[in-house]
């Protein structure tokens, strides 16, 4: 009897964060990219352009990226286009023979604009949410608005962690049925432990590194480290911290080791490149997390993975991360990390590093990740495509009396431009992209396949 081939995927990508910036949505886009590419799916990305990074660029595996011509305004998100990014959009998508857009992040512009572009012309989208968000605060309110606005006529979303769906199912107002949790992963051959620190830790040495790796940043909690760390190292003389990271509140750590003179307690390191963070982590034997919000947290699992101890604020979706024995949790509170601390730092010097490695390897892989991910892309693939007449009903049910009819308003102008486009630049005029021959170039445990 024959086995039925897998379907393979044209999955298109978007979101105003990727390479080289750096942070937790852009090493969620390169690891899944590069597992869906490894299961033979075609995977391409679609971003704004950074400095002297333009046009296209291929890079590892085959990974397709567009660094398109946009203008950001602030944290890497570009000005809003309405409608003229869409012409480029519909190229890319058409040259490419894309047949799943998959969007990510709520703060992210063209996140949101090539969701209508998306289904505008008919495609089935994906998204997928990293972040959690209030419903008290102005600028929450604004975002849940538009996510609920931009979310009513998606195919399925995928969070990060149960928390985060719980979060987006109430601010957005979705069924659960529409909702998916995947968790983010970690790439385990890159963060090994040196078991070297932790040896010389248990034969006698007595002094403690507690690491943290961050963006120095309100969110991520400086504030709280910059009262947390003082109170620590007058307690515990052997206890030394090393900062990694950048950030408007940088200047808040420094001043405080300046105040308190602790030049040789407190080690600055700036930004460190993603490929140098394990080295950093390897050096310490805890790692501290202050963030006052927080979907997964990426960095607690790169920790472990390196054989450190965890100390954490037990926000959002953390407390799912990690098992009890690996982790430490805290109140957003000065008090209550610097408590967290002086517990840890006995269980630090009972760490099995090799232990700890080999339990995140277990619970966490990317191509796990990948292979749900692919499981939703089937799921939508079998979905019917709504008509515009139940995609306007679905936008005036969500927005109410008065937002309703501005929201069917909108997308019937696009809808309208995108005929226009149609008529103007005919698909058959566009020439179609050469297929990038990604299995002979796709390593599988540094074999390459023929």
């Amino acid at each position: 009897m024959e086995v039925e081939a897998r379907p393979r995927h044209a999955v298109c990508m978007v979101c105003d964060f990727f390479y080289p910036s750096m942070g937790g949505v852009e090493m969620h886009i390169w690891s899944l990219a590069q597992c869906l590419l490894k299961l033979g799916h075609k995977v391409v990305v679609v971003t704004h352009s950074y400095d002297n990074r333009k046009g296209v660029r291929y890079m590892q595996n085959g990974l397709k990226v567009y660094y398109c011509p946009l203008l950001t305004f602030y944290d890497q998100d570009v000005w809003p286009t309405l409608f003229a990014f869409f012409p480029l959009f519909r190229h890319i998508l058409i040259r490419e023979r894309i047949s799943i857009v998959h969007t990510h992040q709520a703060t992210s512009v063209m996140s949101i604009e090539c969701t209508l572009y998306a289904r505008t012309m008919g495609y089935k989208v994906v998204y997928t949410d990293h972040s959690l968000f209030g419903f008290a605060d102005a600028g929450s309110i604004h975002i849940n608005q538009v996510m609920r606005f931009i979310l009513s006529d998606v195919d399925h979303c995928i969070c990060v962690s149960n928390t985060c769906r719980e979060n987006l199912a109430l601010r957005a107002r979705l069924h659960p049925i529409l909702l998916s949790t995947i968790p983010n992963a970690v790439d385990p051959d890159k963060f090994t432990p040196d078991l070297g620190q932790h040896r010389r830790l248990s034969t006698g040495g007595d002094r403690i590194n507690v690491v943290m790796i961050s963006r120095l940043v309100y969110r991520k909690g400086i504030d709280l480290v910059a009262r947390v760390i003082p109170m620590v190292c007058a307690r515990f003389p052997h206890v030394h911290f090393i900062v990694g990271g950048d950030g408007n509140k940088k200047l808040l750590i420094e001043e405080m080791r300046e105040r308190h003179q602790l030049q040789d307690r407190v080690e600055m390191l700036g930004r460190v490149p993603h490929s140098d963070v394990r080295d950093v982590l390897v050096r310490g034997h805890i790692f501290l997390n202050c963030s006052l919000t927080e979907s997964f947290c990426i960095a607690i699992l790169e920790a472990a993975s390196c054989g450190l101890f965890v100390v954490s604020t037990c926000v959002g979706g953390v407390p799912e991360v990690l098992p009890p024995s690996m982790i430490k949790f805290a109140d957003p509170t000065v008090e209550s990390l610097a408590a967290a601390i002086e517990a840890a730092l006995p269980l630090a010097k009972e760490v099995a590093p090799a232990e700890f490695h080999r339990r995140v390897r277990h619970m966490y892989n990317w191509m796990e990740v990948a292979r749900r991910t692919e499981t939703v892309y089937h799921h939508v693939r079998e979905a019917s495509t709504p008509t515009l007449m139940e995609r306007l009903r679905r936008y005036n049910t969500v927005g109410g009396a008065v937002a309703g009819w501005l929201c069917c308003f909108a997308v019937s102008v696009m809808y309208l431009a995108w005929r226009v486009i149609e008529w103007i630049w005919p698909r058959e005029d566009i020439e179609l992209a050469h297929e990038f021959p990604s299995t002979r170039y796709i390593h599988d445990n540094g074999k390459r396949k023929k």
